[in-house]
């Protein structure tokens, strides 16, 4: 995984929100300037605990490198925008 691609992709299956909130936590200190959107894949089929994590943790201003929170192509995925294109 490159942090410093425009779209980080993160695979958080089979994770727990705990896991999954440090996986992110450390994408977030590790994206560089070219990165503008941080792409959370964490399924939907087990539960929405990551995805309740995402919006409790990074949203509503929380995190000073998220600027939005975005819901992805699928229920399955939840991408945090860093910056506006």
């Amino acid at each position: 995984m490159s942090f410093s691609s425009p779209i980080v992709e993160l695979d958080l299956h089979g994770y727990t929100a705990d896991q999954a909130q440090v996986e992110i936590d450390r994408a977030l200190s590790l994206a560089g300037p070219g990165t503008y959107k941080i792409k959370c894949i964490h399924g939907f089929n087990h539960g929405t605990a990551i995805k309740n994590m995402i919006y409790r943790e990074f949203g509503h201003g929380l995190s000073t490198k998220v600027k939005r929170i975005a819901p992805g192509e699928n229920q399955g995925i939840t991408e945090l925008i860093l910056r506006e294109l």
